[in-house]
């Protein structure tokens, strides 16, 4: 406590009270193991380092509105044989954000999209990039609202600036003629600069007949699929079949 309290001021007058937590642990370690004044200031930043970068990581995931438990470790590729294991691998070393291209997932309810967005959204976040998560229709909801309030450019600018904005759902419903345009002018500012990852159970086909006007619908539709990488998921829901599973066990 002495070797803390003598250091306490200092470290927080230079932003560095987070190495008082190992402080008194890395002392004993230098003293049983003798080591360098070199070494021990080595281990100490490593600490602190390691310490900003789980902050940093913990801030991009709670901007992101991700679940942080949906990680692609957790990820049950047993359950169907249909899954391409090694694909979703690749995309989660986020090459495609590197490279500015976009991702479509589509296939039936309850195959996993959404725990693998996640998943991807978690990888995305680990490589230190930029991520936010919407369901669909509540972006659509947030940006007719930003017109109300004024905010609409604010918001445009701050979703053009993410690394990896993700929309699931997208396309279960069909839009008004307001959110197509709103949705055109979010992918306008992002396309060929930052990429969109897009999770649906409608097929690609079957997006445009969901638009009002063809022209916005051409824009829109062409900005998300031009260029993408796209993962189809197939199969039986999981839901479905844990919940089959648990009333046969009942």
């Amino acid at each position: 406590m002495e070797l803390k309290h003598q250091l306490a001021g200092q470290l927080r007058h230079l932003r560095l009270s987070g190495v008082l937590e190992t402080l008194e642990a890395r002392n004993r370690q230098a003293i049983e193991d003798k080591w360098s004044f070199v070494e021990f200031l080595s281990r100490i930043l490593e600490d602190e380092v390691e310490r900003r970068t789980q902050k940093q990581l913990i801030l991009r995931i709670r901007r992101g509105a991700l679940n942080s438990t949906k990680t692609l470790e957790g990820f049950d590729f047993d359950f169907n044989l249909n899954l391409n294991r090694q694909q979703i691998l690749e995309l989660a070393t986020c090459e495609f954000i590197h490279q500015k291209r976009n991702l479509l997932i589509c296939g039936p309810t309850g195959v996993g999209k959404t725990f693998l967005i996640s998943a991807l959204g978690l990888s995305a976040c680990r490589a230190d990039y930029s991520v936010r998560y919407f369901l669909t229709s509540r972006l659509l909801y947030q940006l007719a609202q930003s017109h109300q309030d004024g905010s609409f450019p604010a918001l445009l600018a701050s979703l053009a600036k993410l690394d990896l904005l993700i929309l699931d759902d997208w396309m279960r419903d069909p839009i008004s003629a307001a959110n197509a345009q709103d949705l055109l002018e979010v992918l306008d500012d992002r396309f060929g600069r930052v990429s969109t990852l897009v999770a649906s159970q409608v097929p690609v086909a079957d997006w445009f007949a969901r638009f009002p006007d063809p022209t916005i619908g051409d824009g829109v539709l062409d900005r998300v699929v031009h260029n993408a990488y796209r993962l189809n998921l197939s199969g039986d829901s999981l839901r479905k079949t844990r919940s089959a599973v648990l009333m046969a066990s009942t």
